[in-house]
């Protein structure tokens, strides 16, 4: 347990290192996630016309726009380019002969980018939150542990499902092209783009079906009110089964796709 911990701070360390070696890229990321909480408040209030769309005015347009960002910041993973880039490269061969378990590896990266993007993620909120401020007339968040709780367990619904979504990288050939298509329902189907109120009855019944609404779309509508606390609690338990149910795939594919791994490179 010791040695395991003492590895773990290890691998945080290096890749917090690396992650200010590389600034630019990881604004960028992060500017990337920003975009849609920066144009999207204005384009649903100026397609209002000062109406509720949805249960939405302007004020809490801007509000579900500024607690999904944040909620996002702290939730999505995205590593499934850098596993495919490693396995296409061979470079991966030397990280699952590490004494860290491969699953223990990405998770130490993944909790250093937490903490690099927070460093590049405040002052943009900040910058936000100063430039909607004139949109928001009241507001109420409901911070409580079921928000907390679905807050870290969207964060592992969707780093395991991503780690299952990255073995692909295994069996295929060229997976970037896989990889992008991700982004057409996470972007839909977590509340992002949209609050998943605004889209018809048979699309919201959808998006409590994929794991995406789980990640951002759950811990959202619950800090700004839009789900009660009694009828959040057994939604809790859906991301309960996504995050068995991810890890358990990831578990199969890492093995099936271990013994067919060649570690060649390019």
């Amino acid at each position: 347990m010791t040695n395991s911990l003492r590895h773990f701070r290890a691998l945080i360390s290096i890749y917090l290192q690396d992650g200010l070696a590389y600034k630019a890229s990881g604004f960028i990321w992060v500017l990337t996630d920003v975009s849609t909480a920066a144009t999207m408040p204005i384009v649903l209030s100026a397609a209002a016309k000062g109406q509720s769309i949805g249960g939405f005015d302007s004020s809490s347009i801007a509000v579900y726009y500024l607690v999904m960002l944040f909620i996002t910041s702290f939730v999505q993973s995205h590593f499934m380019w850098e596993v495919a880039f490693e396995v296409k490269e061979g470079i991966f061969s030397s990280q699952i002969i590490r004494p860290v378990p491969y699953l223990q590896f990405m998770a130490a990266r993944n909790l250093a980018w937490r903490m690099m993007r927070t460093m590049f993620f405040f002052p943009m909120f900040l910058i936000l939150l100063w430039a909607y401020s004139g949109m928001i007339h009241s507001f109420q968040l409901h911070i409580s542990w079921v928000a907390i709780a679905a807050i870290v367990l969207g964060h592992l619904v969707s780093f395991f499902f991503v780690m299952a979504f990255a073995m692909l990288a295994l069996f295929l050939q060229e997976a970037t092209s896989v990889f992008e298509l991700y982004y057409v329902p996470m972007l839909f189907l977590s509340g992002q783009l949209f609050p998943i109120a605004l889209f018809p009855q048979w699309v919201q019944n959808i998006s409590k079906i994929f794991p995406f609404y789980y990640t951002t779309g759950l811990p959202t509508e619950i800090v700004v009110g839009r789900i009660s606390e009694a009828n959040a609690i057994p939604l809790l338990g859906v991301q309960l089964l996504w995050i068995v149910g991810s890890l358990l795939a990831f578990k199969w594919l890492f093995a099936k796709g271990t013994k067919q791994y060649t570690g060649v490179g390019m």
